[in-house]
């Protein structure tokens, strides 16, 4: 094993590499994360989400725009990690655009999302991601992601 690859990052080092809070804190757990190169994290999909109540109350099924939101926050802690920086509160962390997006099966309550997210490529400050979302080894939703690093004014 490289010494760019981590094994696992738990809630505490997520939340030192992740601006985001509760409610829409997507990522509970990385898996392995290979600095430069790729992320594997994870959602676990609780019943207790905001969003089911009204998505549906009689079917709850989770957003596909939150399942892409999930990549793309995996994506920020592998961006974060690879630039060895932390959040701060004088930038953030922006979609610059989402591409080929295609939802392939429903997320439920009790389903825990596996968030794979590489590193396409870098350029002039924006980054390019793949990312694939699976369920039991299935894949529920991908998408190819650009985000950027703003300062804010």
């Amino acid at each position: 094993m490289s010494d760019n690859v981590t094994t696992s990052m738990d809630i505490h080092e997520i939340l030192d590499h992740l601006p985001h809070r509760y409610p829409f804190m997507l990522v509970d757990r990385v898996l392995s994360l290979d600095v430069g190169k790729e992320i594997v994290a994870v959602k676990n999909v609780s019943m207790n989400e905001p969003f089911f109540p009204g998505h549906f109350p009689y079917h709850p099924v989770m957003p596909g725009v939150l399942i892409v939101e999930a990549m793309a926050q995996a994506a920020a802690i592998l961006s974060f990690k690879t630039m060895n920086v932390k959040p701060t509160d004088d930038a953030v962390y922006y979609f610059a655009g989402i591409d080929s997006a295609r939802f392939k099966k429903p997320v439920s309550p009790g389903d825990q999302l596996i968030l794979k997210v590489s590193i396409d490529r870098i350029l002039r400050g924006i980054w390019k991601y793949k990312g694939v979302a699976l369920v039991d080894d299935q894949i529920v939703a991908e998408a190819e992601m650009m985000c950027i690093l703003k300062e804010i004014a």
